[in-house]
């Protein structure tokens, strides 16, 4: 009898459900060559980004910086200052040069538009395989 593959599960927030579209084509659904899933949780606002991450159970969250209303920054300090035992965060920065404002946000990883898939997927694998540590400096 075969094992179930493990699941691993993303909450991936932007208002742009393009971004949202693109993110998940560039980190595809197998997490590493083990066969985990990735179960992705998409996200368009930021009290419900605050809600699934008081129910927990999230492996890895993707806040969109440049997301209306409320940037991805701004919502990842928050949930770093109120979440016990945040999950990591990985930011998607407008600019190679909004690293420092990732860092500001207390993200785990920043990675900068425009999106280049194969960095956002070894982001991803990094955090996933528990080389990035929540709470870590960039």
């Amino acid at each position: 009898m075969a094992t179930a593959a493990p699941v691993r599960t993303i909450l991936l927030y932007s208002d742009d459900s393009s971004v949202r579209e693109t993110v998940r084509g560039a980190v595809g659904s197998v997490a590493d060559s083990a066969g985990t899933v990735i179960e992705w949780l998409d996200v368009a606002t930021h009290a419900e980004v605050v809600r699934r991450a008081d129910l927990g159970g999230i492996d890895l969250m993707i806040l969109d910086g440049e997301a209306d209303k409320a940037g991805g920054m701004g919502v990842c300090r928050q949930l770093k200052n109120e979440i016990f035992e945040c999950p990591p965060v990985l930011l998607l920065t407008g600019r190679p040069q909004d690293a420092w404002l990732a860092s500001w946000s207390l993200a785990d990883v920043a990675v900068p538009r425009p999106i280049d898939p194969i960095e956002l997927q070894r982001a991803v694998r990094r955090v996933l395989a528990g080389e990035v540590v929540a709470g870590a400096a960039l």
